[in-house]
């Protein structure tokens, strides 16, 4: 037993409610969130050194006599996704308060922004340490209220259309999560996941499987596995920058917890592994297909994420301690290189004023710091060796080869093939939007009847179709990413493109060192994890061995007996 385990949702949680409560000192308020973070950080720390060295933690709380509580158990892969979040939460909110979003943030009230901030933390605590399913239920509800009010900051139309659709997503997940634990409840007479995973080996099977599709389709919504990832493309681009950072960041990564909690613990015997292999398969090649077609970045990193999924999922379907330990050390690295990929990209947006590909150009000659942040981790996100994206992936590969299944063999070969368009939709990006001149992206959006104005001397005329890509005096555009440039609206990109504001003296603003030295060590982070690889998938391997032997969980919580 420890202490510290309720720390990480304690100390948000009380950070939230003095947060709000001085509202009217925003110096203090701003103080007080990142000394909140910093001791999360640290106490996740202490619970990782403990979960590894002396076994899982584990407090009930509430005063109840032990198994009848809300239990807290902090083991190894949840102290490790503790770790993780609290570091890149605190990163987000460090660049935010540089950012100034909770001051000048489209007239966001500044009493919202860090109370909010800082439930949401405590909700991603909540749903890593809870023992039990409707512990879980409270956790997506806190995420659900948190994320509505951050993915709306501002109240534009853009922003408020996408919450109403994030909303209506989840609460039909949340519906179907209660539905799941009434089911679950009828049938065991508990919700504690210890004794569940008692109890479920004690029903017939058909009721089992009822049970655990029930819980694979709402932890599949959260986690966006196609095809329950519709909703997320068109949600995360509109929030600001900090808040689609952290949304990518960990958000789906907590469906993906839940979906590798379950299928570890509660249904060792059912692992459902072509179905989920399917479903890893379709969300690899629907995402990164969707990814290649994008013409803004914030969409293209939006389907890269829904496409880096189908390798967590991949490692959960091969139901083994390789596959397992793969997912473990892959979902470290994907958390930290989203994170940093959007973090980079408000810099990206807040320099050149649109991440619309059709209207940006230059960035690598005019701001050469911020081109290596975004080349780094978007290598990184290819699967360029040796990064930790690359050493991830093999490990996954090399599970579904231990498997040796013809389906498991489809998913290397599929996994390959993402791998290369991801590094495709990043390597189009790098060459439009940080080598090309801002000039050139300015000719080709007025040859094409574009926002901008025709330059004088300049032969707008010279334009020809051929092959569905429009050929223009400044280079070859397809029509798809003419098309989508005519059709964002007015708060999705500004009315002038990068030249344009170049020549009018009015191109943007530095990036604060506040905003660069968050999203830099988040990137350093990122290439660290290449040179810890070996210690960490040694932890990740330990991780998982834990997870398909249960004992350990089993134990701390319900004592030697496990009844």
């Amino acid at each position: 037993m420890s202490a510290l385990v309720p720390l990480p949702v304690l100390l948000p949680i009380l950070g939230a409610g003095a947060s709000l409560a001085l509202s009217s000192y925003p110096r203090v308020q701003r103080w007080l969130s990142l000394l909140v973070l910093v001791a999360v950080v640290a106490v996740a720390a202490v619970l990782l050194v403990q979960a590894d060295q002396e076994g899982p933690q584990t407090v009930w709380i509430g005063g109840w006599p032990e198994t009848l509580g809300i239990v807290l158990v902090a083991d190894r892969l949840a102290a490790l996704m503790l770790l993780v979040s609290a570091v890149v939460t605190l990163a987000v909110l460090a660049y935010s308060v540089a950012q100034g979003m909770t001051e000048d943030e489209e007239g966001a009230p500044i009493s919202v922004y860090h109370p909010t901030f800082l439930v949401l933390v405590a909700g991603v605590a909540n749903a890593f340490l809870a023992g039990d399913l409707f512990n879980l239920f409270v956790s997506f509800e806190m995420l659900l209220f948190a994320s509505y009010v951050l993915l709306t900051l501002g109240g534009t139309a853009t922003r408020l259309r996408a919450g109403t659709i994030y909303v209506l997503v989840n609460l039909l997940s949340s519906t179907l999560f209660l539905i799941s634990l009434a089911v679950v409840y009828a049938a065991t007479g508990t919700l504690t996941l210890a004794h569940l995973a008692v109890r479920l080996e004690e029903l017939p099977d058909h009721v089992s499987l009822l049970v655990q599709l029930l819980l694979l389709t709402t932890f599949g919504i959260k986690a966006a596995v196609f095809p329950l990832s519709f909703w997320l493309p068109d949600s995360y681009p509109t929030a600001p920058a900090p808040v689609t950072a952290v949304f990518a960041g960990l958000l789906t990564k907590v469906g993906v917890y839940a979906i590798l909690r379950v299928q570890t613990l509660l249904f060792p015997d059912s692992p459902l592994t072509d179905l989920l292999l399917w479903a890893a398969l379709l969300t690899l090649l629907v995402g990164i297909l969707g990814a290649v077609a994008q013409s803004d970045i914030k969409r293209m990193l939006s389907f890269t994420l829904v496409s880096h999924i189908g390798y967590l999922v991949m490692g959960i379907a091969l139901a083994s301690r390789l596959g397992t330990a793969g997912t473990t050390f892959y979902v470290v690295h994907h958390i930290t290189i989203q994170t940093a990929l959007f973090l980079v990209l408000g810099l990206v947006e807040r320099r050149a004023g649109s991440t619309a590909l059709m209207r940006i150009g230059g960035l690598a000659r005019i701001a050469p710091l911020l081109a290596v942040l975004f080349f780094v981790p978007a290598m990184n996100l290819a699967g360029i060796p040796p990064f930790s994206g690359f050493i991830g992936k093999v490990g996954l590969f090399q599970a579904a080869q231990a498997d040796d299944g013809w389906l498991a063999w489809t998913l290397v070969g599929a996994g390959a093939l993402t791998s290369l368009l991801t590094l495709y939709a990043v390597a189009k990006t790098w060459a439009v939007a940080f080598w090309r001149t801002p000039r050139e992206a300015h000719e080709a959006l007025a040859a094409i009847g574009g926002d901008g104005e025709p330059i004088p001397g300049h032969d707008t005329g010279l334009v020809h179709e051929h092959r569905g890509h429009v050929h223009t005096p400044s280079g070859v555009v397809s029509k798809q990413d003419i098309e989508e440039a005519r059709r964002l609206g007015d708060d999705d990109t500004p009315d002038r493109d990068f030249h344009t504001l170049i020549e009018a003296g009015e191109d943007t603003k530095d990036s604060p060192l506040g905003m660069l030295l968050p999203a830099g060590l988040l990137v350093a982070l990122s290439v660290a994890l290449t040179l810890v690889a070996g210690p960490l998938y040694a932890y990740g391997d330990r991780a998982a061995v834990d997870l398909h032997d249960r004992r350990p969980y089993l134990t701390s919580v319900l004592g030697e007996d496990l009844r």
